[in-house]
């Protein structure tokens, strides 16, 4: 009964999500909206009442969703990805818009304004958006003192990466940038994402070179930690380059990976829109296959000695599934929330449960990997 009302509760706000907010948001700046959205979930987040509120929208539990990753408990298995919640404004309220953790950030050793606007833009047709912010964010120092303050009832993880400026073109100053951001945020995070592969930074993409990421992780090795680390990378590289950093992962306290970041590649069947800025990564729809197949590629070579996290194009329960019977025992969302509303977190968890139970599975944790 109760699983029914949530049904009918979000076919109710996706009606007024489709036909009524996403016109109005849409017809705006793509930034000056998530700014807003940004006010909006700091502010419902600081009051009992408006954590209430949002949760009795858009809440939803199974015990069939919970596992234990690392020693954390999740309550369900979709997370928000980097790149939404920048400054880690957000974690009070993720939980009762009906996230199982959250990814903040991502963090660098500096502040950083990140690149001039504008810097997002939306792929309608494609379902897709382009996002060249530049990893802006309030650096490392200021957010950790953020989080420091915060009682988290989900878990959250946090995204480093190197300040996008010029001096970061050098390797070594790079990773030392790294290791600092790396190292503030460690107290604080419950995991830790090491992001190599940000398409937007004044520095390129180094760290997807296997001699320049073994040097990195050398010097990430060095920071005392006990909590799990992840590496994000990109989704447009040839297997043969997969494999390569695969075997420097080896070598590493690399406990998980995240697949994937945003597409640089332009000539993907799955942006129809008929123009595309020049500048920028491409999440959403046009990643999604990639994302499943990168996936695929690791659970087959590496079996179960990683955590994989399946990120882009999650739409729906099947999108979500298909990344975990491919491997994932996460998955990651943003553009899906943009284009679909918020009322799609509980409905596609509502979904996995209902495909679960199709398939004989009494917990989440037995699906990932059945494919491969």
């Amino acid at each position: 009964m109760k699983d029914t009302i949530v049904g009918y509760r979000n076919k109710a706000i996706h009606g007024a999500y489709t036909h009524i907010l996403k016109p109005y948001f849409f017809r705006q700046d793509p930034e000056d909206v998530h700014d807003q959205m940004t006010r909006v979930g700091r502010e419902l987040g600081t009051y009992t009442a408006g954590k209430f509120i949002t949760e009795t929208l858009f809440g939803y539990e199974n015990e069939m969703l919970r596992q234990t990753v690392f020693g954390i408990d999740f309550k369900n298995p979709i997370g928000l990805a980097a790149g939404f919640d920048k400054n880690a404004e957000m974690t009070d309220i993720m939980p009762s818009v009906g996230f199982g953790f959250a990814e903040v950030g991502s963090v660098t050793g500096y502040p950083c304004a990140g690149n001039p606007r504008p810097r997002l833009w939306r792929l309608p047709k494609s379902e897709s958006l382009v996002v060249w912010y530049g990893l802006k964010n309030d650096g490392c120092e200021i957010i950790a003192e953020r989080l420091s303050k915060k009682h988290f009832l989900i878990p959250i993880g946090v995204s480093v990466a190197m300040t996008n400026c010029a001096a970061n073109v050098n390797p070594r100053l790079a990773v030392m940038d790294f290791r600092k951001a790396f190292a503030t945020m460690e107290p604080v995070a419950n995991y830790i994402t090491v992001n190599i592969s940000c398409p937007n930074a004044k520095g390129g993409q180094p760290f997807l070179a296997p001699h320049r990421l073994d040097y990195l992780l050398d010097i990430i090795d060095e920071v005392k930690t006990s909590k799990p680390i992840f590496v994000k990378i990109s989704p447009d590289l040839s297997d043969e380059k997969i494999f390569a950093l695969l075997d420097v992962l080896h070598n590493h306290r690399v406990h998980g990976i995240i697949c994937s970041n945003l597409t640089k590649n332009r000539h993907n069947s799955a942006i129809i829109d008929p123009e595309i800025p020049k500048f920028g990564g491409v999440s959403g729809r046009a990643v999604r296959d990639i994302s499943d197949q990168m996936l695929a590629t690791i659970r087959h070579r590496e079996g179960d000695r990683y955590v994989l996290v399946g990120v882009g194009g999650v739409f729906s329960a099947e999108d979500a599934y298909r990344k975990i019977r491919l491997g994932a025992s996460l998955v990651q969302m943003i553009s899906g929330m943009i284009f679909e509303g918020p009322q799609v977190i509980s409905e596609i968890n509502r979904g996995l449960v209902q495909l679960l139970k199709r398939d004989g599975f009494t917990n989440i944790s037995q699906a990932v990997g059945a494919d491969v």
